[in-house]
């Protein structure tokens, strides 16, 4: 097929609006005379609310109402997947920054001085800090259910069997603490009445339909009621997966049957919103002499704070990725995901698995140290490949690519010049190291599917309808582009009409790295049925049988007659009516067996390498990330330029949870304390697009999202224990922990 619109590099379809300062993010959005939304919330981690005291607040000028838990009409509960967050806390709050009362005025200042005028008396109880101490047998509960979110376990083979016949055994504790996602833009949205009487709210989020849900539920309101407009979002990485300000706007508009705005603070951002789940990761792993991998055992521990939100998921696919992307004969791997009354975690880029691959990764290294072997070539001897079977029992059959990445990585290694200290600086420590991963495209185990639909009008104007949520890498234009590709015309001919409930049909979340296969599968199923519906239509309007016509470049043709072809436009025109292709995909998993966790996950993975050199400053602790080379296996580059993006931005987001990014519940509230990589931080990035196409992906495409965050840390922390001859198992290697592993060293 002559690829038109797939694997080329175009403009970003939003790059001028953006450019030019003209994308209207939720702070931005033009709202006539709003009344202003502020949030009063708990001091304290956790307590009884025994009583609240409104009068003076109240005697605010300006203040139109105050909001409490008793004024929400329908379930004040909300959650992913288990619904055990309050909108507004009723008797009890479980960690420092829960929503307990909504103050609504006519400007900002009068809702903030209302809120510091509302009294709430508290009666503190005991707070759970430590996941160990929640799963304590006499621990207090967080939860009535208990304080175990989940417990998931991957069985394989005979562990035991395997480690007798293990020669070379390594087993290590790995740390990782929470990360915030940092996104620049903080929630803000508004929300109104639109012209039907509905609930309207436009805000940045990844999800419009789980929005939907939500506040429908809250509300006790038909879903049709309910209409959620995505905006130009600035930045997601998973936190826009919850709802944030969703339901706190809808109830204000609700009652008070006027315009209604919201705007969280850097600090409230960086106080409510969702984390990265911390993991406590005990790692044992076993191989032969020759380096073949015969035995892992894991066992996991999660925080997933005061509430579930996505901390099942987490455990889950934590524990199905925690071999990384070997071939294991004998697993066994216990995680566990507990609640605790810290700031609550939920999805963030990769759901767990970057904090697996630095301990499956850290493993390799050590296990090559231990056997004398090069590290890329332990990895060879042990990477996935077509017919390897993985610790859920997943034949694999296609696209697996992780030799491919290891071989071009190699390739670039092999061709760098010997790193040497320079005598001038002794203190100066180099070093290189590897971290390569796996990730399944979807989610895990669960149906995962999308819809979309593709029509043309009597006018000639092609539309395609899809719910997905573009947060900035780029969906919008990749979604033209196969659209564009598979009818047959210019991408600048369709007209995208994306992410609004009223108009636009599920299409699932933004999020694990799927809405280019499913989403683009899904337009992919709407234009086959266009173009079989076109068919239907060109065959009355020509009086040939269907069987005789074909589409072909935005063209129904004859096989027999080659010079007859009636262009799609003209057939919509003649026909005088709307011509529709409806679409959907929902790839092929199985459920995984709940003792076991045998099954098939994900129907498709995405792999990768990284390979970080790094200069290590004894005397400080900094370390200097120089370079990076980052191969990946993303089956096909749909927009080449955009996947670069992304490994770009991934590159950057991994050295800062390899190096910086900690956040520490009510210390860190802004970008002054919480440390992100800035310019001067990210190194220079190689990147390498490897296309071991994926069957069943539209034109052979997979994902890149969050493949491209998951190797950074691992190859950063292995070139570190490389420079400074000791290794650093606790997240993030900041200039404390450099320090102390290089006096540990000189002490041994």
């Amino acid at each position: 097929m002559n690829m038109r619109q797939v694997g080329i590099e175009i403009p970003k379809v939003d790059v001028l609006e953006k450019a030019l300062g003209e994308a209207k993010y939720g702070a931005d959005l033009p709202c006539q005379e709003p009344l202003h939304l502020k949030v009063l919330r708990s001091p304290t981690s956790h307590a009884k609310i025994v009583r609240m005291q409104m009068e003076k607040a109240l005697r605010v000028s300006g203040v139109e109402r105050i909001f409490t838990a008793k004024d929400i009409p329908g379930k004040n509960l909300v959650g992913t997947i288990v619904k055990d967050q309050p909108i507004l806390a009723s008797d009890r709050v479980r960690y420092i920054g829960d929503a307990v009362a909504l103050i609504a005025a006519r400007t900002e200042e009068a809702a903030e001085e209302a809120a510091q005028k509302v009294v709430v008396v508290y009666e503190d109880l005991p707070s759970i800090i430590h996941p160990e101490e929640a799963l304590h047998p006499h621990a207090p509960l967080i939860h009535e259910k208990g304080n175990l979110l989940l417990e998931f376990h991957v069985i394989k083979g005979d562990v035991q069997k395997g480690f007798k016949e293990a020669e070379v055994v390594v087993e290590e504790t790995y740390t990782t603490t929470w990360v915030d996602h940092a996104y620049l833009e903080p929630d803000a949205g508004i929300s109104y009445l639109d012209e039907k009487g509905r609930i309207t709210i436009v805000c940045p989020t990844q999800n419009v339909h789980y929005d939907q849900k939500e506040v429908a539920s809250v509300l006790s309101l038909p879903l049709d009621q309910v209409r959620i407009i995505q905006c130009s979002t600035g930045g997601g990485f998973g936190g826009r997966l919850d709802v944030t300000i969703q339901c706190l706007l809808a109830l204000a508009a609700f009652h008070l049957k006027q315009p209604v705005r919201i705007v969280y603070s850097r600090e409230e951002v960086f106080q409510v919103t969702s984390k990265r789940h911390p993991l406590t990761i005990r790692y044992k792993s076993g191989a032969k002499k020759d380096g073949k991998l015969i035995a892992i055992e894991v066992d996991i521990l999660g925080d997933t704070g005061a509430y579930a939100s996505y901390g099942g998921t987490v455990a889950i696919r934590s524990a199905v990725h925690a071999t990384g992307p070997y071939q294991v004969p004998n697993v066994k791997v216990r995680s566990r995901m507990a609640y605790t009354n810290n700031s609550w975690s939920g999805a963030m880029r990769g759901f767990g698995v970057p904090q697996m691959a630095f301990a499956h990764e850290s493993q390799m290294d050590l296990l090559a140290q231990a056997l004398k072997m090069d590290p890329i070539e332990i990895r060879l001897k042990n990477c996935l490949r077509v017919g390897s079977e993985t610790a859920t029992g997943q034949t694999l059959t296609a696209s697996v690519g992780i030799g491919e990445t290891l071989k071009k990585v190699k390739e670039w290694r092999d061709k760098l010049s010997l790193l040497k200290d320079d005598s001038k600086k002794p203190f100066i420590k180099k070093g290189v190291g590897i971290g390569s991963m796996w990730y399944g495209i979807g989610n895990t185990g669960i149906a995962n599917p999308s819809t979309a639909q593709m029509e043309i009008d009597p006018d000639g104007e092609i539309r395609l309808f899809t719910g997905v949520a573009d947060i900035g890498q780029g969906s919008d234009t990749v979604l033209l582009q196969i659209a564009s590709e598979a009818i047959g015309v210019s991408l600048d001919e369709i007209r995208l009409i994306r992410a609004d409930t009223a108009v636009t049909t599920d299409a699932g979340a933004t999020s694990a790295s799927r809405q280019t296969y499913i989403s683009g599968n899904a337009i992919l199923d709407a234009i086959k049925n266009l173009k079989h519906s076109a068919i239907q239509e060109a065959s009355q309007l020509l009086n040939i049988d269907e069987n005789d016509l074909f589409f072909e470049n935005g063209k129904v043709k004859s096989r027999t007659c080659l010079t007859t072809s009636i262009p799609l436009r003209e057939i919509a025109k003649r026909c005088a009516k709307i011509l529709k292709g409806e679409g959907s995909f929902d790839p092929e998993t199985t459920k995984l067996d709940p003792q076991t966790g045998q099954g098939v996950p994900y129907a498709t993975y995405a792999f990768a390498t990284h390979l970080a050199e790094v200069e290590v400053d004894t005397e400080s602790g900094k370390v200097s990330v120089n370079r990076v080379i980052a191969s990946h296996d993303v089956g096909k580059a749909i927009h080449p330029q955009n996947v670069i993006g992304q490994i770009m931005g991934g590159v950057a987001m991994g050295t800062g949870f390899a190096l910086m990014e900690e956040y520490v519940p009510g210390e860190k509230t802004s970008f002054v304390n919480y440390l992100i990589p800035t310019s001067k931080d990210v190194p220079e990035v190689i990147p390498i697009v490897v296309e071991d196409k994926e069957p069943t992906g539209p034109f052979g495409a997979k994902g890149v999202g969050e493949p491209a965050l998951i190797p950074s840390a691992p190859a950063i922390l292995n070139a570190i224990a490389e420079a400074i001859g000791q290794r650093i198992y606790d997240l993030p290697a900041n200039l404390e922990r450099v320090l102390g592993a290089v006096q540990k060293r000189k002490l041994a």
